[in-house]
């Protein structure tokens, strides 16, 4: 199927909503203590973020700075620790976690000890069971050392997702992603002989440069290592990075139509090697065991429970408030957020700065995002329990507009709204198309700064 709309399918990844750059100061600073006093605790994520890189990639806007100046991860953890504490306390007992995540940056971009630290925190400090949950951690082929990897895997490590992006070294030039295919391999050699249940291999499409043979050559080099997942991303160029500073030869329209043959060429050459697509990014071997499964359980559900982030570039959800410290791209704006979070003492810990109320009608977009985005849809009786009406009726015009353009799955099973394959293909059209107005407005304002 080609195209049969004028929407643009590559608008925004909606990975969670809403973005940070719809959050704002909040100046009566509420209490932690306050916002989880009431809020369900049993089933927590757990996120730790390490703002650390040692190249940062062309195409990269999250929050992470090159390098680290001597100390400065010691204070991070340092600073980390107190946060920590403070959480904890605000939290009071009974606090339980079902998965946790370490991002990033790059989290193995600690050393071995430094490592065995951030785990510490996370079990001795926040009480989490690092060998009893999924824990994921995030990692690029130059710091996936031997020493790193067998720290993680005695830790309780269950996936490992490693930012490969192309096998083509010309490709990874151009993305600015500077290594070399030789230095992969390696990596992934030590991956699997650290034997962490999951290996995870992200990719990107839409580099300058590539073909549909080259693409094709960066699949089935993935495919020799039988990774658990892949993941499939489609190249974007935003304002304050690398290649945001470059110029790009073809229109939008042309580049609209590459990523587009190349996402469709990659996801039916996976399906056709016994994959599963899990969402538009996200593929998994369909003998593989899911992180919950190496672990026993899987009873976390991002629609509707709590999230703990820990970091300055962590994000925390309750119900009714989603909260973070701010937000930057620009690389000064970075390393001041970072020098101003390790500076801190305990106190300042205890109280959310920067956020978003996430009730009424937000909770309900976001629950059908969270929940639409993915391959198996979103569950109508669920939807209906939480807020007492059926998406139909809180979403009428968006889901109507949506099937016309032929991104519903008519042969959905009774009770449940799942896209058809052509909406997940436009899963980055699609999301932002439910975002509100205020948080619409909220990010062009910051956009504008």
């Amino acid at each position: 199927m080609t195209i049969t709309t004028t929407v643009r399918p590559y608008q925004s990844y909606v990975y969670a909503y809403p973005h940070k750059t719809a959050y704002h100061a909040l100046t009566d600073r509420p209490a932690l203590r306050e916002l989880w006093a009431d809020e369900p605790k049993d089933a927590l994520s757990l996120y730790l973020h390490i703002p650390f890189c040692e190249v940062r990639c062309g195409f990269c806007n999250l929050f992470t700075r090159i390098g680290a100046p001597e100390g400065l991860t010691t204070a991070y953890l340092d600073a980390l620790e107190r946060q920590a504490d403070a959480v904890s306390e605000a939290l009071g007992d009974g606090a339980r976690f079902a998965a946790a995540a370490f991002g990033g940056g790059t989290p193995t971009f600690l050393e071995a000890a430094e490592l065995e630290r951030l785990c510490d925190i996370a079990e001795k400090r926040m009480g989490a069971d690092l060998a009893a949950v999924p824990l994921s951690v995030e990692a690029s082929p130059a710091t996936a050392t031997a020493d790193r990897l067998a720290v993680l895997a005695a830790r309780g490590a269950t996936r490992l997702s490693l930012g490969v992006q192309s096998f083509v070294d010309a490709e990874a030039r151009s993305a600015v992603r500077p290594q070399r295919r030789a230095d992969v391999e390696a990596a992934l050699t030590r991956i699997r002989e650290a034997g962490i249940p999951v290996l995870n291999i992200d990719l990107i499409y839409g580099i300058d440069g590539q073909s549909e043979r080259s693409w094709l050559r960066s699949l089935d080099a993935a495919l020799a290592w039988r990774p658990e997942e892949l993941y499939l991303y489609p190249l974007y160029v935003r304002p304050l990075t690398g290649l945001g500073r470059k110029e790009v030869a073809e229109s939008d329209h042309e580049w609209d139509e590459r990523r587009l043959r190349l996402y469709r060429l990659g996801r039916d050459h996976l399906l056709g090697r016994g994959y599963e697509q899990v969402s538009m990014r996200m593929f998994r071997r369909a003998d593989a065991p899911s992180t919950a499964s190496a672990t026993g359980g899987e009873d976390y559900a991002c629609q509707t429970d709590g999230m703990i982030g820990l970091g300055c570039g962590a994000r925390s959800y309750t119900s009714g408030l989603h909260y973070s410290f701010d937000y930057a791209v620009d690389m000064r704006e970075i390393r001041g957020i970072i020098d101003d979070y390790v500076s801190r003492p305990a106190a300042d810990f205890g109280h959310a700065e920067h956020g978003r109320a996430i009730t009424g009608d937000e909770a309900r977009r976001r629950h059908l995002l969270q929940s639409v985005l993915q391959a198996e849809g979103l569950d109508v009786a669920a939807y209906r329990a939480r807020f007492a009406a059926d998406p139909a009726e809180d979403f009428p015009e968006e889901l109507a507009r949506f099937a016309a353009r032929g991104w519903l799955d008519p042969a959905a099973e009774p009770g449940r709204l799942r896209l058809s394959a052509e909406g997940l293909a436009h899963s980055d059209a699609l999301g932002p198309e439910l975002f509100s107005p205020a948080v619409r407005a909220a990010m062009a304002a910051y956009e504008a700064k």
